[in-house]
């Protein structure tokens, strides 16, 4: 046995030796020992099939007793001491040795190590194979040679492809149904050579497919220890962002409701359109229009129904059109058009064709009706040498055509430019002046024409700017009307004129004070409260407050401004309309109005008495003022003759210039009193600023 024992431990395995006529153990080395749990001493003597007791095992010795000991290779388990199951690879081998009997080698080596990183790669590629699936991209592997080594189920979709061309490993077919599947195969196939050709090449791009669709291809190589090994194609379906894209780009550019042009690509177009004019050495056209009185459309019949009116007259635009020219809808209900090789004759000519299309009678529902629209033009280029100028010159000239009565088309003037300049400097100065107390009030008497004295005033604004100079009411109250800020500069002439009454009236002195109020200031919704509470801060009575209103405030809503005058006459301030006979009133409403006084415009006392027209007018008022039960006065009494006539007439009041202007506020006490600036003691007086 010694010889056997030294072969054992030769063995760098687990090992015994069975006799094969016993099937018993006649020695082991240290190995098996470990590997058992049971030390060499007790094995030797053991039965074969207790080492390995699995069924092949058990068959195995029982074929070595019947005396066809064959060789054995296989994996198998065995149990050591403690019970655990250990994955072997056991074989057995005969021994042959002169004059001894028949032996039998068995081997034994420990998989537990392998079967754990078997059972660590199949899970590893378990989970890399549920990551391509679960992945929205298509992927596909190949080694350096091209062939495909794996690729997922999206792949497969992605490509239209059947899945039996990959599994059944038919990778020229693959690749050939990639190739006649773009819709651009040659240069498909040469990008392919490129990427392939070049290892470590790294690339994306765009493929397009005969089917529509659109993919992005990604591709990088793939390495192992840092050496390249193959390459992987990540395929990902872009179709769909392509097509938003394009959508996003549309919608950019393009009118969701009418399918024209928006604002921003007719910017664009004109901008090119201005360069190749420039080039060609001819003259452009630049129409906007703007639809007259959309609002009350979409008001009184709905959105839907202003839709379909929009849609309308974009279709009615387009007939307008001559080759080359083009048209958008830049705003709500504002549209451009842009006519190519145009001079003034020809814009002209595009303008009244507008406006003949858009005039024609509208039906939408059954309901019919006529609709309208302003037209500016600005040529180019006399008129603007870019596309904003262009834009914002044919825009003012169509603000134009809607201030002159609408319907009707309007050339820019560069005039009117310098008068929105103008404008917008008045409107930044006025809003300086206030927050710098610039403005100042001047208080215009009032007289009885029967016995001549004074018996109120109007409060008049007055400003003199440090680099305009002095500005004329006339110019900048226009200007604050449209702007809004009339409100503002209302309620601070109401507040110093109520400060100056109440202080002349403290002073012994009643004298009423009358304040313009705007239309604006009038329809804000506290306006009421505005003026009760500036009463009773300064404790002023109602009676010595008078505000003049216009004709126009009175009949755009009779109800509200009832309601309004009413509450206003319960305060126990006085109402007189101003300018009277310049507007439109009905006498239905007017005598409805707790309406004290009537004021005759200074255009028909100018020309009283020589002027019959002007004279019969006054006359007229004068007579309708005593049947509704108000008094009258006349503005702009400049002549003797002019207040004789108002006197004869049976005219109440009248203030102007045969009198006295409009004078500052110690001025006006002083004319009043009698007095000069030196006598009995003055009443207190106010600063307007």
């Amino acid at each position: 046995m010694g010889a056997w024992c030294a072969l054992l431990e030769a063995v760098a395995s687990a090992a015994w030796i069975v006799d094969a006529g016993t099937r018993r153990v006649v020695g082991a080395n240290a190995a098996a020992a470990d590997l058992l749990g049971q030390p060499v001493e007790r094995l030797a003597g053991a039965a074969a099939e207790t080492l390995i007791g699995t069924p092949e095992d058990l068959a195995y010795w029982d074929e070595v007793g019947a005396g066809h000991p064959d060789p054995l290779n296989s994996d198998t388990v065995l149990v050591d001491a403690t019970g655990r199951l250990v994955p072997v690879t056991r074989r057995v081998a005969r021994l042959s040795m002169d004059g001894q009997p028949l032996h039998l080698l068995v081997t034994v080596d420990d998989r537990t190590e392998a079967c754990r990183q078997q059972q660590a790669s199949e899970a590893l590629t378990a989970e890399l194979q549920a990551t391509l699936e679960s992945t929205a991209d298509g992927i596909l592997v190949t080694d350096l040679a091209g062939r495909i080594r794996g690729f997922n189920r999206r792949f497969a979709q992605i490509w239209g492809m059947p899945e039996a061309l990959l599994l059944q490993h038919q990778d020229e077919a693959v690749f050939d149904w990639m190739r006649r599947s773009v819709a651009e195969p040659d240069d498909y196939q040469r990008r392919l050579g490129l990427i392939q050709d070049t290892t470590l090449m790294q690339a994306s791009e765009r493929l397009v497919l005969h089917s529509g669709r659109v993919l992005e291809r990604v591709t990088q190589p793939q390495s192992i220890q840092g050496r390249p090994c193959g390459r992987v194609w990540a395929f990902r379906d872009q179709t769909d962002l392509v097509a938003a894209g394009r959508r996003i780009e549309a919608l950019s550019t393009t009118d969701a409701l009418t399918g024209l042009h928006n604002r921003r690509q007719a910017t664009e177009h004109l901008a090119r359109s201005i360069v190749e004019a420039q080039r060609d050495g001819i003259a452009l056209a630049l129409l906007i229009l703007d639809l007259d009185r959309f609002k009350q459309i979409n008001d009184s019949l709905g959105h839907e129904t202003g839709d379909q009116v929009l849609l309308d007259a974009a279709d009615r635009l387009r007939s307008c059109l001559r080759q080359g020219d083009s048209v958008a809808r830049i705003g709500g209900d504002q549209f451009a058009l842009l006519v190519h090789d145009a001079d003034h004759r020809g814009a002209e000519a595009a303008a009244r064709r507008v406006l003949a299309a858009i005039s024609r009678p509208c039906s939408v529902d059954g309901l019919q009706f006529t609709l309208t629209c302003s037209v500016g033009v600005a040529l180019f280029p006399s008129d603007g040498v870019d596309a904003d100028q262009l834009m914002r010159r044919a825009e003012t000239a169509m603000q134009r055509a809607k201030i002159g009565g609408r319907a009707c088309f309007r050339f820019h003037q560069a005039r009117h430019d310098d008068d929105l300049r103008r404008r917008m400097q008045l409107d930044h100065a006025m809003r300086q002046a206030l927050a710098s107390q610039r403005f100042r009030l001047q208080y215009q008497p009032q007289i009885d024409l029967r016995t001549g004295v004074v018996v109120g005033c109007e409060a008049l604004i007055r400003w003199r700017d440090p680099e305009l100079g002095d500005v004329s009411p006339g110019e900048f109250i226009p200007v604050a009307e449209d702007s809004g800020f009339i409100i503002a500069i209302g309620d601070w002439v109401m507040a110093q004129a109520v400060r100056q009454a109440a202080a002349w009236s403290e002073g012994g002195l009643a004298m009423p004070v009358s304040v313009n109020v705007s239309a604006l200031q009038f329809q804000q919704a506290d306006f009421i409260e505005r003026v009760a509470g500036v009463l009773r801060e300064h404790g002023l009575p109602g009676r010595l407050l008078e505000l003049e209103l216009t004709e126009s405030i009175l009949v755009q809503d009779a109800d509200e401004a009832l309601d309004r005058l009413s509450q206003l006459a319960r305060l126990g301030v006085q109402m007189a309309i101003d300018d009277f006979g310049t507007g439109y009133s009905s006498l239905s409403y007017l005598k409805r109005f707790p309406i004290q006084r009537l004021k005759i415009d200074r255009s028909f006392v100018s020309g009283i008495p020589n002027d019959d027209s002007d004279a019969g007018i006054v006359r007229a008022i004068i007579q309708m003022s005593r049947a509704l039960g108000m008094r009258v006065i006349a503005e702009g009494v400049e002549t003797e003759p002019q207040r004789a006539f108002l006197l004869e007439s049976g005219c109440d009041q009248f203030q102007g210039f045969l009198y006295a202007p409009a004078l500052d506020a110690l001025s006006f006490e002083e004319r009043v009193r009698g007095q000069p600036p030196t006598g009995r003691r003055r009443l207190t007086l106010v600063s307007s600023t």
